[in-house]
């Protein structure tokens, strides 16, 4: 069995400048904040990050935004994260606004190998600007790509040591179908339980699409 237990060392080796990376959470909650404050530790930057928003100044993703570690954004909002707005004004970051359930098909697509979705969100829109359109069955999609990216960072709260993953309540949010767009998935953990120790029915992301898991210290 491949050991995917790494410690955050060998987690923030394995993350490199320039990098795509999909990362878990609603507004900070589901967000690895251990595995950003990792990255924080460090001076790689110049990040794609994708997700559901961009959360609150120094929170959650909202750190690697302060700290001007993200080129570019693909998130559904930005309304709670002043900094963000101010670095689009500036130029110094691109954000890409898509409506949240858009973007959420464009990621599960990703990760399921098709090349995209069709909507009728965003017609008539500036949403629309470049993009194809089609019609089946009398109406109009638009045609959007599917999202995959470089890493998909996530927070679980418990996992085995094949990797299968469960999450508590609503902060399993966009974790779960990230975790099977990014060519390199990585977990971090509250508590990590022998094999046979998760009921299979808790089980959300199966071990197969989980590269490596991050335990967070018991202190």
């Amino acid at each position: 069995m491949k050991k995917k237990m790494v410690s955050l060392q060998e987690f923030s080796e394995k993350i490199p400048s320039g990098a795509t990376l999909l990362i878990g959470g609603f507004l900070g909650d589901g967000t690895p904040d251990l595995l950003i404050d990792e990255i924080l530790k460090t001076d790689k930057g110049d990040f794609t990050v994708i997700a559901n928003d961009t959360a609150f100044p120094n929170q959650g993703i909202g750190k690697l935004i302060t700290q001007k570690r993200v080129k570019k954004a693909i998130v559904s909002h930005i309304g709670t994260n002043p900094d963000t707005q101010k670095q689009m004004i500036e130029g110094s970051l691109v954000v890409e606004l898509v409506p949240q359930g858009t973007l959420a098909e464009r990621i599960r697509a990703g990760g399921f190998g098709l090349g995209g979705i069709l909507t009728p969100t965003g017609l008539g829109t500036i949403v629309e600007n470049g993009k194809s359109k089609i019609q089946i069955g009398g109406r109009e999609y638009l045609i959007e790509s599917a999202i995959k990216a470089d890493f998909a960072l996530l927070k679980a709260k418990k996992a085995d040591w094949y990797g299968n993953l469960t999450f508590a309540y609503t902060a399993r949010n966009f974790n779960t179908f990230m975790a099977f767009a990014g060519d390199c998935t990585i977990a971090e953990i509250d508590e990590l339980v022998p094999i046979g120790g998760l009921n299979p029915e808790d089980v959300v992301v199966p071990h197969a699409v989980v590269h490596f898991l991050v335990r967070r210290s018991r202190s």
